[in-house]
């Protein structure tokens, strides 16, 4: 059964927490992003640790936690460049990124767990790098996205942090659900 896209416009977890997972990225000091960031990676190891247990959906219509990792490990790697992008070009606008249609031709469902782990593992160490790098001014650079979400690279920072941490409490509910 195909997921059902998501249309949310996620960015209201810039001015509050989230109800579903908890998450109040507005509480987290700058200075404790790239730490912030960097563990949200740390949770997948032992999410995909039995490859049988990832590749089962909760229920047809609701990923995998194979599949919410191969979808994690993107969005690092989707953020990276954007953040690539807007430290080196002035307000750059990203074109828009289906998640779901790249979930699709991926073939997230198929990937092995051991290596989509280690991808995401290595996509997460090279974002926080990047981010880690960030000079006080370049804080404040900008960037669009195509449906006119307007961001700083602190608060893009902020934005990506909800994404892996929520999709961690997905799993973790759907695997609870399995285990009924």
């Amino acid at each position: 059964m195909a997921i059902t896209p998501d249309s949310k416009d996620w960015t209201w977890v810039l001015d509050r927490p989230c109800p579903e997972c908890g998450v109040d990225v507005g509480a987290v000091p700058r200075e404790r992003l790239v730490d912030a960031l960097r563990q949200t990676a740390e949770a997948w190891p032992v999410l995909l640790a039995d490859p049988e247990l990832a590749r089962r959906r909760p229920s047809p219509d609701v990923w995998s936690g194979l599949e919410y990792a191969c979808h994690v490990r993107d969005v690092y790697r989707l953020f990276d460049h954007r953040l690539d992008r807007m430290l080196a070009e002035d307000d750059p606008l990203f074109a828009n990124w289906d998640q779901d249609a790249t979930a699709v031709r991926d073939g997230y469902a198929a990937q092995d767990p051991a290596t989509v782990n280690g991808e995401l593992t290595a996509a997460a160490t090279a974002l926080a790098a990047r981010l880690a790098q960030v000079t006080h001014y370049q804080w404040q650079r900008t960037g669009r996205r195509s449906d006119g979400a307007f961001f700083t690279v602190e608060s893009f920072a902020r934005y990506l942090l909800h994404d892996p941490a929520h999709h961690v409490h997905d799993v973790t509910v759907g695997y609870r659900r399995l285990a009924l």
